[in-house]
């Protein structure tokens, strides 16, 4: 083993989540410069046409990346991990956003007439318990996972196009359910306050020292999204290498073959539904309260599209191609707008009535393409990229 590091002699080192030394080293000096990034001011990457402010707008970004990559993780478990096609994420991202908000948010009220007595009473626009993120989030995943379980019935009789279609009636349930419970989540146009981001009265959406550093607030919320990822992208990672993992790969594979084997198909279904719609609500919990609100109309079908294109486009059935895939198409209209002042871009507009495309209809060309393109060209995206370059470098000079 000393002269053959990339040899695997037994089945716990192949299950391994770091294979080698080398991949521990290389996670280290990655955690390391995310860290850095975090810390940092301006990085100019390339002088006068790209500075990243990370301190601004741009760590923003990145934050509602981490927090969107968990999700692309809870729909990669699902559709990736156990092959069961769903298009209803955003449901399950509603349900968490929404419990977050209700549990961690404040509560809302006015004064009206009472038109029998005359006078002005106390009524309740919104409700919201103000409670910890220690409480509110676990809450957010906790019921989003309930959901899941009384979804996962239908994920035992059905597969293929006729589950997608099911779970694409959830996304259209839950915009009417969320438009109408205007108790919970303030109406269309108005939605409401998301959950407080205050972990035992620490708080990540205001300024302030941590062990005598000054962070700003999306410092703060950063490294939470940092964090989170982490413990839930190892989490999943841990499942996948499983014995839940190994069955669900069984499962997706051949699940006829599956069942023949003693893996019992419901059990395994609801697992992969639960775990993922877990994910999926810690996601919408942690994601809008990045920005403070939730807005009923903000779980439609295009968001659950987009986790589609998280997972096809970073690469199905892993964890680092999720968190690639959710980068990626959370800063595609960065990267667009970026494109759009070269010359050689010069037909995108600015304007959302000028030149030939504007920057929202060049980012949709783009996502519909991008897709098109890795389903054809390679089809476990942005994660087979790197296999094949890892694998030429590792070989290099004989990579042949």
């Amino acid at each position: 083993m000393r002269y053959r590091p990339g040899l695997v002699a037994d089945y716990q080192s192949d299950a391994a989540i770091f294979k080698s030394n080398v991949q521990r080293f290389w996670f280290s000096v990655l955690l390391v410069a995310v860290v850095v990034l975090g810390l940092g001011g301006t990085i100019p990457l390339i002088p006068g046409l790209v500075d990243f402010s990370l301190q601004t707008d741009l760590l923003l970004i990145g934050t509602t990346a981490m927090f969107a990559s968990i999700g692309a993780i809870g729909l990669n478990i699902v559709t990736g991990y156990a092959g069961q096609v769903s298009l209803g994420h955003a449901f399950f991202l509603g349900i968490g956003a929404f419990t977050g908000a209700l549990v961690g948010g404040v509560e809302v009220t006015r004064q009206v007439v009472d038109l029998d007595t005359g006078q002005f009473v106390e009524k309740t626009l919104v409700y919201g318990f103000g409670l910890d993120l220690i409480i509110w989030l676990p809450a957010a995943g906790l019921v989003a996972a309930l959901m899941g379980l009384i979804v996962a019935p239908l994920a035992f009789r059905l597969r293929g196009l006729y589950l997608a279609f099911v779970t694409l009636g959830l996304v259209f349930l839950g915009e009417h359910v969320f438009r109408e419970a205007k108790v919970v989540t303030g109406g269309v146009g108005v939605g409401r306050a998301s959950g407080v981001p205050s972990l035992f009265g620490f708080r990540f959406d205001e300024p302030g020292e941590v062990f005598g550093v000054f962070l700003a607030k999306n410092q703060k919320l950063f490294f939470l999204g940092l964090g989170l990822l982490i413990v839930l992208g190892i989490a999943a990672k841990n499942m996948a290498r499983s014995k839940v993992g190994r069955a669900l790969a069984a499962v997706r594979d051949r699940d006829i073959a599956a069942e023949m084997m003693g893996i019992p198909l419901a059990r395994y279904k609801m697992i992969a539904f639960v775990v993922s719609s877990f994910y999926a609500g810690v996601a919408g919990g942690l994601l809008f309260a990045v920005i403070g609100r939730v807005e009923p109309l903000s779980f439609n079908l295009l968001l659950s599209i987009e986790y589609i294109a998280m997972i096809l486009i970073g690469g199905v059935a892993t964890v680092s191609g999720s968190i690639m895939g959710a980068f990626f198409i959370t800063f595609l209209p960065r990267i667009v707008k970026w494109l759009a002042g070269f010359w050689m871009f010069g037909f995108i507009s600015d304007s959302p009535t000028g030149g030939f495309v504007n920057l929202a209809q060049m980012e949709q060309i783009l996502f519909g393409g991008l897709i098109i393109m890795f389903l054809i060209l390679e089809p476990l995206g942005f994660y087979g990229i790197w296999i094949r370059v890892r694998n030429y470098w590792k070989a290099w000079p004989f990579s042949y």
